[in-house]
């Protein structure tokens, strides 16, 4: 209701009563401007199409109300086309939740602690293929409740199936650097306090460095995926959206023996970094910063650590709906006739994102930068007195931005990204 005082939003976010240095929430409900169940409910016409563009506008005034998060990411993340039907949502998340389970059984089939309600935190396996038969190291497997196998019988299991090929290898390699990650995972909230979420959590990420081979699994992608479990209630739809965010990160965290695939959007950062601010970026390099490797965490896991968890998906959902290309459902999908055919439906302007929009007024051959680069160069800019002026070496300018956790405001911080994309690229045509 217009003139309703603004909400907190932590009540949504239950955390447990001893996390007493969580930061503290900074978003709030606002009525008239959070997206609401209402305001959502009639961006739909009868048939199920979304008005993107007022949805877009909306959120990127005041956010999306938690209780109906889950569902409007799974737009912003391309999950699902604004132009589909209710049958043809339906229908595709039929498919997609019979392929989910598909992949979790070969996946239970192999290695059957998947999807039994536990989780392993130490490895079942060596390097080179053979079983750890040391009962002790799958106690926490054993202790971690739920009726599915014990320690011997994982063992045994791998000892009966023989050699084992390098993919089977690598991914049971990774399975218990993923449970030692859920185990650190968000654990202030009362959600993980639930063994069962847990496990959710656990069985999403091992099915997904089994279909993404040239991944895998890496240390800050249960921080991406943690938000899915809680906001999305069946597992195959949480384990969709985490898919379709990988597919913009991922590119982070491919790794070969010479670089990390972040290095890239560092390079990017510290390119931005010197047009709008070159004496900072210059500081830094005489620090020897000039690799912008104390921006990593910020890059990775997107400002899960500067900011609270609702913050933090707040944050996210403004960056996605001032990214959103409608054409992004396409992106992900396999072509067919069908699909082609509607990808060349001339779409107005308001259906794209505000920084997509500049971006789409630059006439270039090279890949627009992500909002996430000019939102580290943002704080980076807010802390450029500070880090000039106290920064003697590295570990100074790690303590200074380690000091903004809980002090950022996500809406300031993406009008500030927002303010120095634009000044960036009117820079940018000038030097071309």
């Amino acid at each position: 209701m217009w003139g309703a005082p603004a909400e907190p939003a932590d009540s949504y976010y239950e955390v447990r009563p001893e996390c007493t240095d969580v930061p503290v929430t900074k978003f709030k409900i606002k009525p008239g401007k959070t997206l609401s169940v209402r305001k959502w409910q009639t961006s739909f016409a009868p048939d199920g199409q979304l008005d993107i563009g007022k949805t877009l506008n909306r959120i990127h005034r005041g956010g999306i109300h938690p209780t109906i998060r889950g569902e409007v990411w799974e737009f912003l993340l391309g999950c699902f086309d604004p132009k589909s039907t209710y049958e043809e949502r339906e229908q595709l998340r039929k498919q997609r939740r019979e392929q989910y389970q598909k992949w979790k059984n070969d996946c239970r089939e192999i290695f059957p602690v998947v999807g039994s309600g536990q989780f392993i935190t130490a490895p079942v396996i060596t390097e080179d293929g053979q079983p750890i038969q040391d009962p002790l190291v799958l106690l926490e497997a054993n202790n971690a409740g739920g009726d599915g196998p014990n320690s011997t019988e994982i063992v045994q299991e791998l000892i009966n199936r023989g050699p084992l090929d390098k993919k089977i290898i690598d991914w049971l390699l990774l399975l218990h650097q993923i449970g030692l990650d859920v185990k650190r995972t968000d654990r202030s909230l009362v959600f993980y306090e639930k063994q069962e979420n847990l496990s959710k959590l656990w069985d999403i990420l091992a099915v997904y460095a089994w279909i993404d081979t040239d991944v895998g699994y890496c240390q800050g992608m249960s921080d991406l995926c943690s938000p899915m479990i809680i906001l999305l209630e069946d597992e195959a739809d949480s384990f969709w959206c985490f898919e379709r965010l990988m597919r913009r990160l991922r590119g982070n965290f491919r790794c070969t023996e010479s670089s990390v695939g972040v290095e890239a959007q560092l390079s990017h950062l510290a390119a931005v970094t010197q047009v709008i601010d070159p004496k900072l970026h210059q500081h830094l390099e005489t620090l020897g910063g000039g690799d912008y490797l104390f921006a990593v965490r910020m890059l990775m896991v997107l400002f899960r650590r500067e900011f609270s968890f609702c913050d933090s998906l707040y944050l996210w959902e403004m960056m996605w709906a001032l990214e959103y290309d409608p054409d992004l459902f396409y992106l992900y999908e396999e072509p067919t006739p069908s699909l082609e055919e509607t990808k060349k439906k001339a779409k107005s302007m308001r259906h794209y994102g505000k920084f997509e929009r500049e971006n789409m007024k630059i006439k270039t051959d090279e890949a627009p930068l992500p909002i996430s680069v000019f939102l580290v160069a943002s704080v980076l800019k807010e802390k450029s007195t500070k880090l000039l002026q106290e920064a003697r070496g590295l570990d100074d300018v790690v303590k200074i931005l380690n000091d903004i956790t809980g002090s950022l405001d996500a809406k300031k911080a993406c009008n500030e990204a927002i303010k120095l994309h634009k000044k960036y690229l009117k820079k940018q045509q000038a030097k071309n």
